[in-house]
């Protein structure tokens, strides 16, 4: 899947470099932002009881 992504990114390789960690941030940020709120109160986690 890597090398499928490598191979499909434009550029020389210093390009394709700068792309590769631009895509890698915006993964990140849709994880973080978009993604893991809205996950969040969905887990049975917060149930948590101490005795």
């Amino acid at each position: 899947m890597y090398g499928w992504i490598w191979r499909q990114l434009p550029g020389p390789t210093a390009v394709r470099v700068a792309e590769a960690l631009l895509l890698i941030a915006v993964v990140v940020a849709l994880l973080l932002f978009v993604v893991f709120p809205w996950v969040e109160p969905r887990l049975p986690f917060n149930d948590v009881t101490t005795v």
